[in-house]
């Protein structure tokens, strides 16, 4: 029986000790700052990234690179490995479509490897959370098919609530009109998203001012949580330079609910060019998803 590997992109967020813990190949996620292009080899500190944000400098997001995909692919063909590749929301960017092309082609040359494409309907830790549980299920003998046909059914279970600091992101992105972002911020209104069941991005209403944002996070995520919620799988925190208020976060986490782990990481710059700084999310195993109550 053949091997294989299970590898994801950099949107996912997965933490470096992982990375390494896992032995995950890593399909990096692009974006820039004027020319500049960062997120292979030129890399920036989430802080610096976020402060240049701040300051008022306007990156831009960009897909992944077919051509550093096949690199990373036949790396791992060559061991005469197979791939489950555990991808960033196909609704969000164009990178699951390029990833699907690279795996076509790839396979009609290798012809006894397996490259399959999960397009996990999800961002940040929520695919984390995936690569985590593949891995679990590989370490325990559970085989190739096994594991596909778990990621395809966990995948409508992984929940993303999250909230903004700063509306004026949302309305370069089109998420809300300028006249909303401008009264909105004037009375420090924090919108709520979601990611919904076909891996886009809905609004879910507003609160006013942080702190009741963030309790209202934990509301929600009380909520759709379930009987039978797997509390084996970690919850995510993820923060645009905001480590203070993910860590609050953790503890009325930890205060409210029954979790095993909680895992806090930055979000990476690809997905942070469209939230902003201050931004900050919960990524989680539980009920099937839906708008938050």
């Amino acid at each position: 029986m053949r091997d294989f590997y299970i590898t994801t992109d950099s949107n996912s967020d997965l933490p470096q000790e992982y990375v390494v813990k896992l032995d995950t190949t890593i399909i990096p996620q692009y974006y820039s700052f004027g020319n500049t292009v960062y997120g292979d080899e030129l890399n920036m500190a989430p802080k610096e990234f976020y402060e240049r944000m701040k300051n008022g400098e306007l990156p831009q997001s960009q897909a992944n690179n077919p051509a550093v995909i096949e690199e990373k692919f036949r790396a791992i063909l060559n061991k005469g490995c197979d791939i489950i590749h555990i991808a960033f929301s196909s609704a969000l960017s164009g990178s699951y479509n390029n990833v699907c092309m690279v795996a076509r082609e790839l396979t009609d040359e290798y012809k006894d490897a397996r490259i399959t494409v999960i397009d996990s309907l999800n961002v940040s830790l929520g695919e984390s959370i995936l690569v985590i549980h593949a891995n679990k299920m590989k370490q325990h003998g559970a085989s190739y098919e096994e594991i596909v046909n778990s990621l395809e059914e966990i995948k409508h279970h992984i929940n993303v609530q999250f909230t903004v600091d700063d509306l004026f992101h949302l309305q370069r992105g089109g998420r809300v009109s300028k006249a909303t972002a401008i009264v909105g911020s004037a009375l420090n209104m924090k919108p709520f998203l979601y990611v919904n069941n076909v891996g886009g991005l809905s609004a879910a209403g507003t609160a006013r001012g942080r702190k009741k944002s963030l309790h209202t996070l934990v509301e929600r995520t009380k909520a759709s949580f379930s009987k039978d919620t797997n509390i084996k799988l970690p919850i995510g925190i993820v923060h645009g330079n905001c480590l203070d208020d993910a860590k609050a976060l953790a503890e009325m986490i930890r205060t409210e609910l029954e979790v095993d782990e909680i895992i806090i990481n930055d979000i990476s710059p690809s997905i942070g060019t469209h939230a902003g700084p201050g931004a900050i999310g919960i990524l989680y195993y539980g009920q099937k998803k839906q708008a938050p109550k």
